[in-house]
């Protein structure tokens, strides 16, 4: 079948519409952070560079790193941006844009999130680096495609209880990550746990201003929940979309983040910027070990 126009949008030149690539330019295996700005601070370690491009918020750079081919692209702040990059990546690599047709052989892409984060527990300490092995989707962005078949309801349905969770609300998802690119990330360095993902920066991470938010004591609810070990250990705004998208979608993926501060305690790392640099080290020699 076709895809129509409207849904499977082209600019001028046939590249896919937001991210302005076009099948050729991206790698199978990719690294996505949020800031453009941060996009050359992993290239800069790369041997070489064979393309790049900037649009919107959106960056994306592919090359070299020890002989293995990488793209590292922006997707910029939030869910809905995470909903843009995995479909329109996904396009490139499983529809023909030429015919707008879905190809018969699925091609699988390796994601890697490389973020930053703040603590929910005291014993996750700053300047640690903390892998997802789940995360929590508190935002609702993924409840627009059917879940059924990559949700956890045990885990979900004890987390609403726990925080008594306001019915309004969108319900919440539970997503594992890629097991085949946790164990190439995993060390002795990495801590593990769910990563919470809300749909917003102050009221729905429980940050207060000049509005209040509804639940005030909500925080505290996610800090103590616990499901068999699994605990809530940070929380930011983009991990179970990328999960979430993946899964679908057929590809891996996997989050990783630099933990600057701990909520908990009130602790803010002294030198973030080394700490994201040595995670953006220890993620590229992880990926071609």
């Amino acid at each position: 079948m076709k895809l129509k126009d409207s849904e499977l949008i082209l600019n001028d030149n046939g590249s896919i519409y937001h991210l302005s690539l076009k099948p050729e330019d991206i790698s199978n295996d990719i690294i996505f952070v949020g800031d453009p700005d941060r996009v050359e601070k992993v290239t800069q370690y790369f041997d070489s560079i064979e393309f790049s491009i900037h649009k919107r918020e959106f960056k994306t750079t592919t090359g070299t790193y020890k002989n293995k081919r990488i793209s590292v692209i922006s997707t910029g702040i939030g869910s809905d941006n995470i909903d843009i990059v995995l479909n329109e990546l996904d396009a490139l690599v499983n529809i023909n844009l030429q015919t707008r047709t879905i190809k018969k052989n699925h091609t699988t892409l390796n994601i890697i999130r490389i973020g930053t984060s703040g603590s929910l527990q005291k014993d996750l300490p700053v300047n640690s680096f903390l892998l997802s092995t789940y995360a929590l989707d508190i935002n609702g962005m993924l409840r627009s495609y059917p879940t059924k078949n990559i949700s956890h309801p045990d885990i979900e349905n004890a987390f609403v209880m726990h925080t008594n969770w306001d019915k309004k609300k969108s319900y919440p998802l539970v997503i594992k990550n890629s097991k085949t690119l946790e164990s190439k990330l995993i060390s002795n360095l990495t801590f593990k746990g769910m990563t919470a993902t809300a749909g917003g920066f102050y009221g729905p991470q429980g940050r207060v201003l000049r509005l209040e938010v509804k639940d005030p004591n909500l925080n505290n609810k996610i800090d103590s929940f616990s499901y068999n070990g699994i605990k809530v250990t940070n929380l930011e705004m983009e991990t179970s979309a990328i999960y979430g998208l993946a899964k679908l979608l057929g590809h891996r993926a996997c989050s990783i983040n630099a933990i600057i501060a701990n909520r908990a305690s009130g602790k803010f790392s002294e030198n973030p910027d080394k700490v994201i640099q040595d995670l953006i080290l220890y993620t590229l020699k992880k990926m071609v070990s």
